[in-house]
């Protein structure tokens, strides 16, 4: 394929139950108002949808919506765990097509390489040691393919203080990895729910907006924004070069402002 054209979503924060809001958001209407939209947008359909962790706010009955939102779309979804997410049952939950949680996957020109960022018990992540050899290898093996490398935790700064606080722990460790190799076009993560655009090396940095509440950039303290739930599109060429968008749903959902919280 010439091109691989990819659709983000991340951090929904999904309840088992259908109704229950985060941040004012009742997050499973979200999601689905985000998924309608892409559906009805000229980036449909894409040949891989991404799932960039916080997939539930740390209630393992969210996983039943994941699979029946995506489950039925009939193309490969990519998943990675976030903080609030609990890995082992998360690949329990999603251990079977069309779902991937973790590793990678080729496509064309291209391999899309999926870090578990976890740190137990912390907002903040880290990439183990036996995570980092994983990336490494991933990265040697890929058979001149460029590299898409995600992750769910930021490895550089948001020049937010509280948020920079729950970043990657072992950033440096991460970079020192990748730049070792000369195949990464881009790094893509969640977890701060706003959009980010960067360039380090001629490697692309990617923050994509939550499909449910946003935080306020360049906040000292934490805060929410009221910029609506957001999805990114991105077209990956077979040259390495790709092209990507952040596109706001604007019609929000809202329910309770109750549920406003303080963790990322």
């Amino acid at each position: 394929m010439s091109v691989l054209r990819l659709i983000q979503f991340t951090d929904p924060h999904l309840y088992r139950s259908e109704t229950e809001t985060l941040r004012g958001i009742a997050t499973l209407p979200a999601l689905k108002a985000a998924l309608a939209d892409a559906q009805q947008s000229s980036a449909w359909p894409p040949e891989v949808v991404l799932v960039t962790g916080d997939l539930v706010q740390d209630d393992p009955g969210g996983y039943a919506h994941i699979r029946r939102v995506f489950g039925s779309l009939g193309m490969p979804v990519l998943c990675i765990p976030g903080n609030h997410d609990d890995p082992a049952v998360m690949h329990r939950e999603l251990g079977a097509d069309p779902f991937t949680v973790g590793g990678f996957s080729d496509f064309g020109a291209w391999r899309i390489v999926l870090l578990d960022s976890c740190l137990p018990g912390s907002a903040s992540g880290r990439l183990s040691e036996k995570t980092l050899a994983q990336l490494d290898h991933a990265l040697r093996a890929a058979d001149g393919r460029h590299c898409l490398v995600t992750l769910h935790h930021h490895p550089v700064p948001m020049s937010s203080r509280w948020l920079d606080r729950v970043g990657l722990d072992n950033a440096e460790e991460f970079w020192n990895v990748i730049d070792r190799h000369h195949n990464v076009r881009a790094i893509l993560w969640g977890h701060v729910h706003q959009s980010y655009e960067g360039l380090r090396r001629d490697v692309r940095l990617l923050a994509t907006p939550s499909t449910c509440a946003q935080f306020v950039p360049h906040a000292d303290e934490f805060a929410v924004d009221r910029r609506p739930p957001a999805y990114r599109t991105l077209e990956l060429q077979s040259d390495g070069s790709l092209l990507t968008e952040v596109v706001w749903v604007e019609k929000r959902v809202v329910g309770s402002s109750h549920s406003v919280c303080s963790a990322a």
